[in-house]
């Protein structure tokens, strides 16, 4: 078991090693699971979004009828008695001598009498016997029986996900490197192979050297440094720029090689389409570029069996080079230890290595704007959101040209609050030197004569500003270049960033942070020149963070190669009027047991619904007229206390919530969910109960 309580299972190339006498205390877990030839030589296929791909194999899409074992019994007992009947009859001549005269076509009458005669007469019967079995057997279907008698006495042993066929060893072996033998790099090949051999080589290094390849691929000027960073280097080549080649601990199952992570299994019941029943259900960024967002009640366990193994795997994809993740909540929150990350910023922690960028890395000030006025009163009733960028905007531009960078929090509250010190001394920087900005200071008069104007946002400017403007955050957002200040821009790198927010003394400044990096994620994601990484930003809680235009944004980003994962504990704390837009506007949905009736309403209305057989079964009561049938019917209710009926079935075609807001309220075991999936490319998955990983 790791530290944190959780055990650590990835493929690797090493076998049992011995020991020192005296070993130093180990730093993770002892490596369990296949090794690395064996995980790369399983087979993956997948039929739908979601499907764990790591040795699946594909189900009938109906289920197949099934017979009662009871009405099987009852069948080969009946025909086995009927089968002996004839056979009787036949021995012992009541149906006469037919049967024999094949018998005695075939063999010659000098042989009556004689031992060949007997031997014939007696294959003979075999073969009338045989016929007999074979029919008797196929109508009342032994073979049927027989293997379900013994397949439910045999114990079965668990099944396993088994190698590659034959050609694990031949030139396709993935462990030989084929793609790099057949562009003549056969001696790097070797250098691979052997490292995968000899227990140096991980999982990650795997997607990693071949993530660099894919990318030589593209690029074949590249070829000569790739090659002789492996010959130097070998399984550490092309490392992650933090020198990291795996995480410190893993929480959940992963599968680089299809960049999946197992989240659960799915039901085994009729809630379920028979095609998925018992499969294992997982993500990858193919259906996350979509977005996610799932509601739960606290204690359901969204942090631990969901955003953590998300987050995690994602963090395993960036040290591959193949994703950037960011991952946001409060101080505290499980998310994983800090080695796992290359950037943690604590706002309002004097401890914190790295600050957070307030205007997201740009240099536009109509840009900084419009991001600063989407986290500060997004979520004010009443307030244009446009009018309060165009006010920050009036006083951004001014300020950056005057002192060649946007102003630090104390700063814009007081251009804001219009404190005339401030608005003096910007004047006089805009104007001294003889250089007038007239376009500048045309703003700043703007800004004045609408200060304290109906409908101005200044106020409300102000006041929000106030929140970041507390001695908690002193040292926090610098823009004079003394700090570390992280940037969303950043996202163009294979970076894992995790920001705390100080949730529990700063509320309502935590959530107008968590508004400021959905914005600034939207619109880095959307600003990336090369999109090849998947960029993707986790909310362990999303609660008051969404707003009309930042859910647009989020609804543009599966285009980008992008995607946001959003957990509530209820759709209440999202405004009324985004409610049906959020759910439209995420592909994959997620319900925790224990949600609400009201909450289920919105995720029923989104599941829609289907067509399905519904049989209606009519109990009539059987009135006999002769006596004997009426005694019988007498003494039949005498002894089971209920009267003799018929029954008659109608079967019909209805349509019918895939689940119901009672069913979602209600139905939904604990350590369960309902998901369903949407993949970038328009497939589905309808609503599947899921068990999660890690329940009973």
């Amino acid at each position: 078991m790791d530290t944190d309580g959780t055990r650590e299972t990835r493929p690797t190339s090493a076998g049992y090693i011995p020991r020192p006498a005296t070993p130093p205390k180990p730093s993770h877990a002892p490596v369990a699971g296949p090794t690395l030839g064996d995980w790369l030589r399983v087979p993956r296929s997948s039929d739908g979004p979601g499907v764990w791909t790591y040795g699946h194999v594909p189900r009938g899409a109906e289920e197949p009828e099934v017979t009662p074992t009871r009405q099987l019994v009852s069948g080969a007992l009946i025909s086995l008695l009927a089968g002996l009947l004839l056979w009787s009859l036949l021995w012992n001549g009541y149906l006469g001598g037919f049967w024999l005269w094949p018998l005695y076509m075939f063999t010659p009458d000098s042989w009556a009498g004689t031992l060949p005669s007997v031997v014939a007469s007696y294959i003979w019967y075999a073969v009338v016997a045989t016929f007999l079995i074979i029919g008797f057997g196929r109508l009342g279907r032994w073979p049927e029986l027989v293997r379900r008698v013994l397949s439910g006495r045999a114990a079965r042993p668990p099944q396993s996900a088994a190698p590659a066929g034959p050609e694990a060893g031949g030139l396709e072996d993935p462990v030989r490197w084929p793609q790099l033998r057949g562009a003549g790099l056969g001696e790097v090949a070797d250098r691979l192979e052997g490292e995968a051999g000899g227990g140096r080589m991980n999982d990650v290094d795997y997607a990693r050297i071949r993530r660099a390849w894919d990318s030589v691929r593209v690029d074949p000027a590249r070829m000569r440094a790739f090659a002789d960073s492996v010959r130097d280097k070998g399984a550490g080549a092309c490392v992650h720029p933090s020198g990291d080649r795996d995480l410190p601990v893993r929480a959940a199952r992963h599968d680089l090689l299809a960049r999946q992570v197992l989240l659960g299994t799915v039901e085994d019941g009729v809630r379920n389409p028979y095609a998925r029943r018992g499969t294992s259900l997982a993500l990858d960024p193919d259906v996350l570029g979509t977005s996610l967002l799932a509601v739960g009640p606290s204690g359901t366990g969204k942090t631990q069996r969901l955003v953590r193994p998300v987050v995690e795997s994602l963090a395993l994809q960036a040290l591959a080079g193949q994703a950037a993740v960011v991952a946001v909540g409060a101080a505290g929150a499980q998310l994983g230890p800090d080695a796992a990350y290359d950037v943690v910023v604590r706002i309002g922690d004097p401890g914190s290595v790295y600050d957070l960028d307030l205007y997201g890395g740009t240099t536009d000030p109509d840009e900084a704007a419009t991001l600063l006025a989407e986290a500060f009163v997004g979520d004010v009733p009443g307030i244009d959101v446009r009018r309060a960028a165009t006010a920050l905007a009036q006083l951004l531009g001014p300020f950056r040209t005057a002192y060649g960078r946007f102003p630090a929090v104390p700063e814009l509250r007081e251009l804001l609050d219009q404190v005339p010190a401030a608005f003096d001394a910007l004047r006089r920087e805009l104007t001294a030197d003889g250089a007038a900005h007239h376009t500048m200071l045309r703003e700043l008069d703007a800004r004045t004569r609408q200060h304290g104007a109906h409908g101005d946002p200044g106020p409300a400017l102000a006041d929000r500003v106030a929140l970041l403007d507390r001695p908690a955050f002193a040292g926090f957002f610098d823009t004079t270049g003394q700090g570390r200040p992280f940037s969303l821009r950043a996202l163009e790198h294979p970076i894992r960033v995790r920001v705390d927010l100080p949730e529990r003394g700063h509320a309502d400044a935590s959530r107008m942070l968590a508004r400021l990096l959905l914005a600034q994620f939207n619109a880095a994601a959307a600003a990336r020149a090369d999109r090849s990484l998947f960029a993707f930003l986790a909310f362990d809680d999303a609660s008051h963070t969404l707003t009309p235009e930042t859910v647009r944004g989020v609804q543009r980003l599966r285009s980008a190669h992008a995607g946001v994962l959003l957990t509530l504990r209820t759709l209440d704390d999202v405004p009324e009027a985004l409610r049906t837009p959020l759910l439209g506007a995420v592909g994959c949905r997620m319900a925790f047991s224990g949600v609400t009736t009201w909450d289920g309403k919105r995720f029923a209305e989104a599941w829609g619904t289907e067509w399905v057989e519904a049989r209606d079964v009519t109990h009539r009561t059987v009135f006999a007229d002769q006596p004997l049938t009426r005694a019988i019917h007498a003494f039949r209710k005498l002894v089971t206390g209920k009267a003799v009926t018929t029954d008659a079935v109608t079967v019909r075609q209805v349509e019918r919530e895939r689940w119901s807001a009672s069913d979602l309220a209600h139905a939904v075991p604990p350590g369960h969910a309902v998901v369903s999936l949407t993949s970038v490319k328009g497939e589905r998955a309808a609503p599947l109960l899921v068990r999660l990983a890690g329940t009973a």
